[in-house]
C-alpha cells in the first residue's frame, strides 16, 4: 500500500494544491492528516492564503482514502464543515507487518511516546518540524513536517510510505529530505 502522510494545513489552500500535484505524482492507496486542518492557530502567522472553506473542498474529495487525526487546533466546528472524521486522538494503521500509530503530536510524540513494541511507527505532526528516527526504545519516529507553516529553517513537507520505504519530501520540489527503508 502506498500512504501520503501530511500535517499542519493550517487552513492554507495553496499548500493543498501543491500536495494535490504531489499526489499525482505517487498514486497514493491512502492519505493519512495528522491534524490542525483549517484553523492557523495563536502562535502562528495567518498565511496570506488563509481560506478554511476552499481547504474544505479540496479535502473534501479525499473523503474515502483519509485517515485523520484531531491536532490541537482542529474543534467540532472544524468536523462540522469536514466529510470525513477527524476529532480522534489517535488512530492506527497495519501496513507490511508493522504498527503506525498515528497522532498530532501534542499529547503522543517522541519525549512521550505511547505503550509501542520496537519497530512501531510513531507518526506524528505538531512540530512543523520534519524527523524520521529510531528513537533508544527502537520505536521509530515520524514527523512529515508541515505542509504550510514549516519551522525550524526547514521547507514545506510531506510523507510517504510505498514498499516498506519511508520518506520526508519537498512540498516545492518533491526532492527527498529523509529517508529509512524499514
Amino acid at each position: 500500500m502506498k500512504i501520503l502522510f501530511f500535517s499542519d494545513v493550517h487552513g492554507s489552500p495553496d499548500s493543498v494544491e501543491q500536495l494535490m500535484r504531489r499526489i499525482d505524482a505517487h498514486a497514493p492507496d491512502h492519505f493519512v492528516l495528522l491534524g490542525d486542518v483549517l484553523y492557523h492557530g495563536p502562535r502562528n502567522p495567518l498565511r496570506p492564503d488563509y481560506a478554511p472553506p476552499r481547504v474544505v473542498e479540496q479535502l473534501n474529495r479525499l473523503k474515502r482514502r483519509i485517515t485523520a487525526v484531531r491536532g490541537n487546533c482542529d474543534s467540532e466546528v472544524d468536523q462540522m464543515l469536514l466529510e470525513f472524521p477527524i476529532l480522534s486522538e489517535y488512530a492506527t494503521l497495519l501496513e507490511g507487518g508493522r504498527r503506525f500509530f498515528l497522532t498530532h503530536g501534542h499529547h503522543w510524540n517522541p519525549g512521550n511516546p505511547p505503550p509501542l513494541e520496537a519497530g512501531s511507527v510513531l507518526v506524528c505532526g505538531h512540530t512543523h518540524i520534519p524527523e524520521l528516527k529510531t528513537l533508544e526504545n527502537g520505536i521509530i519516529s515520524f514527523n512529515p513536517g508541515s505542509t504550510s507553516l514549516p519551522k525550524g529553517g526547514f521547507e514545506p513537507s510531506y510523507g510517504f510510505y510505498a514498499d516498506g520505504k519511508l520518506q520526508v519530501l519537498s512540498l516545492e520540489t518533491g526532492e527527498e529530505m529523509f529517508a529509512m527503508q524499514l
